[in-house]
């Protein structure tokens, strides 16, 4: 039997968290809780393609969201005070 994530002639939609990560799922299968389609029903190698268009940043949105309050904290403490 043939992994259902895996069947190259298998119809999969492509799933997105709110972390923004992506997962090709069996249109068979119920999309799980947490997840929504944002490309339906298309072959796997259509899907591959588009996650790889659109999934270029792998972190997860609230590491990347953490990783930009640091550089902005760190910016603003390598600002000298200003004397007016």
């Amino acid at each position: 039997m043939t992994n259902p994530f895996e069947d190259e002639n298998g119809v999969y939609h492509v799933l997105v968290n709110d972390e923004g990560q992506h997962s090709l799922w069996p249109t068979f299968r119920e999309v799980p809780p947490g997840w929504t389609i944002v490309h339906k029903s298309d072959t796997r190698a259509a899907c591959i393609d588009y996650v790889n268009r659109n999934w270029t940043d792998m972190r997860p949105k609230s590491l990347i969201e953490k990783m930009k309050q640091k550089q902005k904290e760190k910016q603003n403490s390598a600002e000298p005070d200003r004397i007016h």
